[in-house]
C-alpha cells in the first residue's frame, strides 16, 4: 500500500475498524522510526485489516497467498489484494515462494514495511502453528529489524470458514524489535544451500516465533 492510499486509510477506515472490533493495541513505542519486518501470528483473514492500523499512514506491503481460495472468493481476494499491494504468494509453485521473497525483499530495500506471517497459514485452532523460515531469509537478505507482533481475538471473530462477527475483540500486542546482527554477520558470504545458512534461518524464525508465542501467551506449534 502507497503512503497516499495508507494516509487515507489511517483518516478514513482505521475509526471505523477501531470502533468495530480492535479493543487495544499496545506496544506502539517499539516500532522502529524506519521500515522494518513485520512478524505476526496469523488466525483469520482479519489479520490483514488489523495490522494495516499498525501500519497506516506509512507505505507498507503484506504477503498473501492465492490458492487457498476459489471461483468468486479468489477473485475478490485478489481484487482486494491488488488494491491494497499485497504481495501474492502461489504457496504451491516453488518459482512463485523464490519469488515473493525476492520482491518483499526489493520492497524493503526501496523503504516499505514487510509484513509477514511466518506461519504460511491461518490457525485452524486459534494457536500458533509451526513457522517457515522466509522471514529470516527477508532479514538476511535487507538486515531491517524484526518486529513481533501478537494478534489476539480475530479468530473468535472470523476463523477459517466462518462468518465474520463484529464485536471489540481484537489486542495486538507489538513487541520490541529484533537485529539478529551477530546472525547477519555469519550469513554474509553464504549459499542459500549452505547448510549454515539454513542454520541460521531456523535458528532466527525461532526466536522470532518464541518472542510472538510470549506476547500471545501461547506456545508455537500446536497446529
Amino acid at each position: 500500500m502507497n503512503r497516499t492510499f495508507s494516509l487515507l486509510c489511517k483518516i478514513f477506515a482505521k475509526p471505523l475498524i477501531d470502533a468495530a472490533i480492535i479493543k487495544k493495541i499496545s506496544g506502539k513505542k517499539n516500532l522502529p522510526a524506519g521500515n522494518f519486518i513485520l512478524a505476526a501470528n496469523h488466525q483469520s483473514n482479519l489479520d490483514h485489516v488489523v495490522l494495516g492500523c499498525v501500519c497506516f499512514p506509512r507505505s507498507f506491503k503484506f504477503i498473501g497467498q492465492i490458492d487457498g481460495h476459489k471461483g468468486l472468493n479468489n477473485f475478490l481476494v485478489k481484487l482486494f489484494y491488488s488494491l491494497t499491494g499485497v504481495i501474492i504468494l502461489d504457496r504451491q509453485n516453488d518459482d512463485s515462494k523464490r519469488i515473493v521473497l525476492e520482491q518483499a525483499a526489493e520492497f524493503a530495500k526501496k523503504g516499505d514495511i514487510i509484513g509477514l506471517y511466518p506461519e504460511g497459514t491461518r490457525s485452524r485452532t486459534g494457536h500458533i502453528g509451526k513457522a517457515k523460515t522466509g522471514v529470516a531469509k527477508i532479514f538476511l537478505d535487507t538486515g531491517l529489524p524484526i518486529v513481533p507482533i501478537a494478534v489476539k481475538g480475530t479468530f473468535d471473530l472470523m476463523p477459517p470458514h466462518g462468518k465474520l462477527k463484529i464485536k471489540k475483540l481484537v489486542e495486538i500486542i507489538i513487541g520490541q524489535p529484533l537485529y539478529f546482527k551477530k546472525e547477519l554477520r555469519l550469513a554474509k558470504g553464504l549459499s542459500f544451500e549452505d547448510e549454515k545458512y539454513k542454520d541460521l534461518c531456523q535458528k532466527i524464525t525461532d526466536k522470532v516465533m518464541n518472542e510472538i508465542s510470549n506476547l500471545a501467551n501461547d506456545k508455537p506449534g500446536k497446529n
